[in-house]
């Protein structure tokens, strides 16, 4: 990684980062977007939980690219992890201190993500 791309990474707060990944989401009309705040939970896996849905598995997949193509070139941050594109029923991506989850519907209210972490600090997005 060159000097320029350092720099550029460490003017992104994870604050800014969260920021981008919800823009991202936004952008390909991603639907009823939640940050989960887990700093405060002692057994948390990661600092903040960003949730979305999609209405198809290509649109799962379409948020899934933008939020990864958005942070390569505005940040310089690449996901660490990335699961479940080959179905795209729910593809979650690992930027360390964020996990983005990208939901088909139907995947997001069996799973209920939100319901088992309910003790976390929930912000609402609104869908574009």
């Amino acid at each position: 990684m060159n000097q320029q791309a350092k720099a550029q990474q460490q003017q992104f707060t994870t604050e800014a980062l969260n920021a981008l990944i919800i823009e991202s989401i936004q952008d390909i009309k991603g639907k009823n977007i939640l940050k989960l705040d887990l700093r405060h939970l002692d057994d948390a896996p990661t600092d903040f939980f960003i949730v979305c849905e999609a209405d198809s598995n290509t649109q799962v997949k379409a948020i899934s690219e933008n939020i990864q193509k958005r942070l390569k070139h505005e940040a310089s941050t690449y996901a660490s992890h990335v699961e479940g594109e080959r179905a795209a029923h729910w593809i979650c991506l690992d930027y360390f201190h964020t996990v983005a989850h990208v939901f088909h519907q139907e995947r997001r209210n069996f799973y209920e993500l939100e319901n088992l972490w309910s003790d976390a600090k929930v912000t609402q997005y609104q869908s574009l």
